[in-house]
């Protein structure tokens, strides 16, 4: 029967079944899915969720994105001055709305609103139309179908985000920091009735205006609060003595550039970072009090990123100084592309580790060099002879690294690089060529620390996982908390470095001389055990320091952002004070822990550093396990001395068998000549007996000029050309040297071979030749 009713009924009132249809589909779809569409400011907070900074809205106001919760004691203040029945009412309050409407006809105007928050919302939605009677009713409706979509929570959360508390500011949150300097959760009884006042009439909290009006609305409600048991007499008398905001607060700016950086993806997100709000803070004051210091010397900008080397979050970014306009502060030098100086030179020692081509302790030659036209310079512009592999890393010498590079090969070099996506090394390995290694290519704080982090990484995971590689192991530093690192699988195979090669370059670089005032680091226990590497580019334009533990990795660039170069600006004298001024607010790092079962032992020379051979004094040392390229020790001669052991000799003037044999370390002549000022130990060879016929080895080399080069000649102050020095290194100094210009003989020395000449414009060749007949020629250019 009911059925057959329901039937009955749709054949006689077909016109009303599908009105009543189309009006339940048009109340179903009356409200959008999204009620407010304005543009949100882009909002960014630390680890545990307190404000870095924001960016206004792109209409001019200041709107956060919509608040997770609504602290209690807003909510409590909220809902009794505005709908005390908000949790029993539909969307609409009919009690309300009748005491509204009687006390409007009374009075002839309207001097009441009988809205519900569930209306005012809607209100704020339809962009805050001219009130009347047609347009209550569309309120009251939409009202209504947002209360079946929406929870309770969720309505006041809307609410509480999309209202207007004067000017510009939008929304509880960031009028709670406008108004108040604090955090919603932080509002007094006081704060929190003042804030709940304000959408009903947002004009009151003009800085100076209204006053008196605020505070009676103000008092009024803490009075009701007080009334309806919801603070106590003492709190409601500490109330009414906190003073009305008199003027806007500025939000904070901890990490400024850092959410200029968000805000390329995430423009109007609320994005919680990987940031650590004290230490954040504390490398800011660090960067401002060396930032005094810098811009005496007119270098105005300065970056520093710290990441957790485990995690890969980034703890601390500092992207400048507190500068000014002029001097670029708004410039994020993290992620600016700059010269690199030496930061490369890491990459280049654990390359040829990993390669089996270096041993940490062979000798490097550290002598004037030209290479294809290229004449690099140390930094101190002084010469070593030859110094250990580990060394020339930990001094930062150039020329022994750039010899290094050519050996290894730039192209190789260039090719490995690319694995690391170093932003600004975008250039083939002929762009670059030998510069590769001392700041010829450029790259970002962000990518190197990156770099770093990962290598580090690289050997914490193989002792972790008991002798295994991780494929992912080179991955973006991350900024967002939400984000976890994903290394990827786990493999027996390197990713591109094995971790021994990686452990033995932060041995070397642990060796880094500190700068002034921290010398003697190594005598102190609370002192940290940290690998590091500094760089200078040409010109003292950027100055840069990266340092290294087991568990962080520290990044400091020094410079101008317009690249003017300043004198005195490097990376141990400008960058590695603060890098270890901010390593000091770290947690200290236990050492990095050696990875056995990636080293194999090996004899080695003990003085040249190359694989021993039969004659060499040994030292046996651990060695990356793999097929080794180091060639034996060329550097140790077997030589035969008379009883004296004053002389050599040889067959051609005693018999061998009545001599005495003896490994005897020699160096070239040239070597030799700088790495005797340095080592003091350093015996050259005895000269031969009388009558023995000496042999006929390389025994003098030119140090200046080098073959090839083109010079001019300098007038001095009387207008007279300075004569220009040539200088020769002899294995015997006290020999006899004649010198010679196009074959002509201009003079001879002896102990100290230097001559100065004054060489005619064009092309020469220059011949000096010692009394046993042996010679060196070089050709110049005078110009």
């Amino acid at each position: 029967m009911k059925s057959s009713s329901v039937v009955t009924f749709i054949k006689r009132h077909p016109k009303k079944l599908l009105l009543g249809l189309f009006l339940v589909i048009a109340y179903y779809f009356c409200l959008p899915k999204q009620l407010f569409t304005a543009p949100t400011a882009t909002v960014v907070e630390s680890s545990s969720g307190r404000l870095l900074g924001a960016l206004i809205a792109d209409d001019g106001q200041w709107r956060f994105p919509e608040v997770d919760s609504v602290p209690h004691k807003f909510e409590t203040c909220l809902l009794l001055f505005e709908d005390a029945y908000f949790y029993q009412h539909p969307g609409f309050n009919p009690v309300a709305m009748a005491k509204a409407l009687a006390a409007n006809i009374k009075s002839g105007r309207t001097i009441r609103g009988g809205s519900t928050l569930s209306q005012q919302l809607i209100r704020l939605h339809r962009g805050q139309k001219q009130r009347s009677y047609g347009e209550k009713l569309i309120e009251l409706i939409l009202a209504t179908r947002l209360e079946f979509r929406h929870s309770k929570s969720d309505i006041l959360k809307r609410y509480a985000s999309h209202a207007p508390f004067g000017g510009n500011v939008v929304g509880l949150e960031v009028a709670a920091w406008r108004y108040f300097g604090l955090q919603v959760h932080q509002l007094s009884w006081a704060e929190s009735a003042t804030l709940a006042v304000l959408p009903n009439a947002p004009s009151l909290i003009y800085p100076g205006k209204n006053q008196d009006r605020l505070l009676q609305k103000r008092n009024r409600l803490l009075y009701k609060l007080y009334k309806n048991n919801r603070i106590d007499s003492t709190t409601y008398q500490l109330a009414l003595l906190e003073k009305l905001p008199q003027k806007p607060f500025p939000l904070p700016k901890k990490a400024p550039h850092l959410l200029h950086y968000i805000a390329k993806d995430d423009k109007g997100k609320r994005i919680r970072t990987t940031i650590d709000e004290n230490l954040q803070l504390s490398v800011n004051t660090i960067v401002d009090k060396h930032y005094q210091h810098l811009r005496q010397n007119q270098v105005h900008n300065a970056a520093v990123l710290v990441m957790d080397v485990n995690t890969r979050k980034v703890l601390s970014y500092v992207g400048n100084t507190p500068t000014d306009k002029e001097h670029e502060k708004d410039v994020d030098m993290v992620q600016a592309v700059r010269s690199t100086g030496s930061v490369l030179k890491p990459f280049l020692y654990t390359a040829m580790l990993d390669a089996g081509e270096l041993l940490p302790g062979m000798l490097i030659p550290d002598i004037p060099t030209q290479i294809a036209g290229y004449t690099p310079q140390n930094f101190n512009e002084s010469y070593s002879g030859a110094i250990r592999a580990d060394k020339a890393l930990a001094k930062s010498l150039n020329i022994p690294s750039v010899r290094l590079l050519q050996d290894y090969g730039v192209q190789k070099f260039r090719e490995q690089l690319n694995f690391f996506g170093l932003r600004g090394l975008n250039k083939p390995a002929n762009h670059y060529g030998l510069t590769l290694v001392l700041g010829g290519a450029e790259s970002t704080l962000w990518d190197l620390c990156k770099s770093y982090a990962s290598m580090a990484s690289t050997v914490n995971h193989f002792i972790e996982t008991s002798s295994e590689y991780y494929k992912g192991e080179f991955i973006a530093p991350i900024i967002k908390d939400k984000d976890q690192a994903d290394f990827g699988e786990k493999s027996t195979e390197k990713t591109i470095f094995d971790a021994a090669s990686i452990y033995l370059t932060f041995e070397a670089m642990k060796e880094v001389n500190r700068p002034d005032g921290n010398e003697s680091w190594e005598f102190f226990d609370s002192s940290k055990q940290v690998a590091w590497k500094t760089g200078t580019s040409f010109g003292n334009k950027d100055a840069w320091a990266i340092g290294v533990t087991k568990d962080h990795v520290v990044g400091v660039w020094v410079g101008n952002a317009d690249g003017e170069g300043r004198p005195n600006v490097s990376g141990v004298s400008s960058a590695a004070p603060i890098l270890f001024d901010v390593f000091d607010l770290l947690p200290r790092s236990s050492w990095f822990q050696e990875p056995l079962d990636e080293f194999m032992p090996m004899e080695t020379c003990l003085e040249s550093g190359y694989l021993a051979t039969e004659i060499c004094p040994k030292k046996t040392v651990a060695i990356p396990n793999k097929e080794n390229f180091v060639a034996p020790c060329m550097y140790h001669q077997q030589i035969y001395l008379e009883d004296q052991g004053q002389y050599r000799v040889n067959a051609s003037c005693i018999d061998l068998s009545n001599a005495k044999a003896e490994s005897w370390f020699v160096l070239p002549p040239l070597i030799e000549y700088y790495y005797k000022r340095s080592h003091p130990t350093y015996k050259s060879l005895p000269p031969f007996l009388a009558d023995c016929i000496q042999d006929s080895g390389k025994q003098m080399e030119f140090i200046y000029p080098k073959n090839g080069s083109r010079m001019s000649l300098v007038k001095n102050f009387e207008g007279k050309k300075n004569e220009l020095i040539f200088k020769l290194a002899h294995s015997k100094p006290a020999t006899t040297v004649y010198w010679y210009i196009d074959e002509k003989f201009v003079g001879k020395t002896t102990h100290f071979h230097e001559i100065g000449l004054l060489p005619r414009v064009g092309e020469h060749k220059i011949t000096a030749m010692d009394t046993s007949g042996q010679e060196a020629v070089i050709s110049i250019t005078i110009e």
